[in-house]
């Protein structure tokens, strides 16, 4: 349920926050006192369409927030706010959207930055707005068979969930069946591409890590001048005209033989003893290295062939020698695939076949089942219908097979009615008149509010165009609604405002040189005068406060049967 709304700077309001209560709340006053206004506002928040012209005049933005209870933690507002990654509380949901002066929105859920596409989603599983003539999800033919299903009960459920494994293998056999069966020509192009490429990698027999001990080998050629030039330098200074080594073992026989005589000297001796072999050793290596060592121009010019070839693979293929090798295996295993299609192209198909016969039995099971609910839906409405005082108007679900498959099976669905006897049964959206359209999206809502799981309904005005015994019965509909979800009412009508569990005044008043909107709960005594001002207008006289005071009574016992 909507618990809290907060609203700033937001058309003519420019500061209020008001708390609902769950069950029936009714907002009341004069007509342009800002009673829409507020519904402006939720829809909004919802993720409704937004513009500067809702921000109040001199103001740089409107800021609006709203925060939702949740009883039920199976609610789907949960699951698609897990979606995007916004942590959820166990029972709360707090939605805010401002809207700046050049017409942009900033949108957060629980705090988090979103977009109004993701706040439009959220806010849709939350809330449900209906005004008189606008287009809603009752009178969308396309989503008529998904508020039929949530009518069925679990034993439908449990068929269509059947269906629907059924159906995601059935679509990945297809998907598959028609990559194998492709154009012949494309086929042909695609064996000769890859074989072409298989032949151009196995032609380098690649080794893993290649490359790198060939540009290790290739910075070796490179640099050999350079090596044979800082190597004979060294050697020269251990063992030539410099005598480096001479020096150091001139140095080693002195301290061997002062150590004779004192053995404090033994370590330093044993010092540069060992280094001189140590660097007596060294030198033998520099000079056999340098001996040794050969400039290999044409193995030079092999590695620089060899690197050079193994890049124009890595252009094509990979980044490197394993993605390369990766690649190959790849596209190996497509070019068995196209080699061997007729083979897999049949067993696809038989796979396929049996698939789509089993999908064709399932889908028959879900539409006897449909039609069984289809029936009792009729029914039920039917007689929410009759409540209404629409007891000519007939119901009836219309089924239409399609010629493939999708997620719902293979029905096509669509709502038809009747108001007027002789006259045919037409698509729920084609009824003209205001007053019936309002007592049809009534019907409707009060069967699906029990299966939707909105957390609030709105009604905006849907009783325009109805007075007397059907007014009451509105009035008795909307708060056999509210039993389910809480719903907020609009209402110039005292038979609906009588039935609320909560009824809010909304005034307008000016204060300076500005008009301003002010909400009141109204209670006790108060409530008994607002009702008395509807019925009559600006004069309230004693007559309309016994009236009113008895449409509360009436209404209070009305509120203790349980409507269908």
């Amino acid at each position: 349920m909507l618990k809290e709304l907060s609203i700033k700077n937001f058309a003519i309001i420019e500061e209020v926050t008001v708390s609902f209560t769950d069950g029936l709340t009714v907002l009341t006053g004069e007509t342009g006192a800002g009673k829409s206004i507020i519904i402006d506002a939720v829809h909004l928040l919802a993720g409704g369409r937004g513009s500067q012209e809702f921000i109040r005049h001199g103001t740089k933005k409107a800021e609006l927030e709203g925060l939702f209870y949740i009883q039920n933690t199976q609610h789907p507002v949960f699951q698609k706010l897990h979606s995007v990654g916004i942590e959820a509380d166990e029972d709360s949901v707090i939605l805010r959207r401002d809207i700046n002066d050049h017409g942009k929105s900033v949108c957060r859920v629980n705090g988090k930055l979103v977009t109004i596409a993701i706040l439009r989603e959220i806010g849709g599983s939350l809330i449900d707005i209906h005004g008189q003539h606008e287009s809603q999800e009752l009178i969308d033919e396309r989503l008529h068979i998904t508020l039929l299903d949530q009518f069925a009960g679990s034993k439908f459920h449990k068929t269509k969930d059947s269906y629907s494994a059924l159906y995601q293998t059935y679509l990945k056999l297809k998907k598959e069946l028609s990559t194998v069966s492709e154009n012949e020509q494309q086929i042909a192009q695609r064996i000769d591409l890859f074989q072409y490429q298989i032949n151009e990698i196995d032609s380098m027999e690649l080794i893993k890590n290649e490359d790198e001990e060939l540009q290790l080998n290739r910075k070796k050629f490179q640099n050999y001048h350079k090596t044979l030039e800082r190597a004979s330098a060294a050697h020269e200074a251990l063992s030539g005209e410099l005598q480096g080594l001479d020096c150091i073992g001139k140095a080693m026989s002195e301290l061997e033989d002062l150590a004779s005589f004192d053995e404090s000297y033994k370590d330093q001796a044993e010092l540069v003893s060992n280094s001189f072999y140590s660097l007596q050793e060294l030198s033998y290596q520099l000079k056999s290295t340098m001996d040794e060592s050969e400039f290999d121009e044409e193995r030079l010019n092999v590695i620089e062939e060899r690197l050079a070839a193994i890049q124009v693979l890595k252009r094509k293929y990979g980044n490197s020698i394993e993605e390369i090798l990766l690649y190959r295996h790849k596209i190996g295993e497509e070019l068995d695939t196209l080699m061997n299609r007729d083979e897999r192209i049949q067993e696809r198909q038989k796979a396929f076949s049996q698939i789509e016969k089993e999908l064709g039995i399932e889908a028959k099971e879900l539409t006897m089942y449909r039609k069984k609910e289809a029936k009792k839906l009729s029914e039920a409405i039917v007689l929410q219908l009759r409540e209404l005082f629409m007891e000519k108007a007939t119901f009836e679900v219309i089924f239409k097979t399609t010629t493939l498959f999708d997620k719902n099976g293979k029905d096509d669905i669509a709502f038809y009615m009747s108001t007027n006897v002789g006259e045919p049964s037409k698509p729920i959206s084609k009824i003209a008149s205001g007053g019936e359209l309002s007592r049809m999206m009534l019907a409707l809502k009060g069967i699906f509010s029990k299966h939707q799981g909105i957390t609030s309904i709105i009604f905006d005005e849907v009783d325009t165009g109805v007075s007397g015994r059907v007014a009451q019965a509105i009035a008795e509909k909307i708060s056999n609604i509210s039993r389910s979800s809480q719903v907020l009412c609009i209402t110039h009508l005292p038979q609906v405002a009588a039935m609320a569990d909560q009824q809010i005044l909304i005034e307008k008043e000016v204060t300076g040189k500005r008009t301003m909107t002010k909400l009141t709960e109204v209670t006790g005594y108060n409530r008994v005068q607002e009702l008395s001002r509807m019925m009559s207008g600006s004069e309230i006289t004693t007559l309309t406060l016994e009236h009113a005071t008895e449409l509360l009574s009436i209404a209070e016992e009305r509120k203790k049967i349980s409507f269908v």
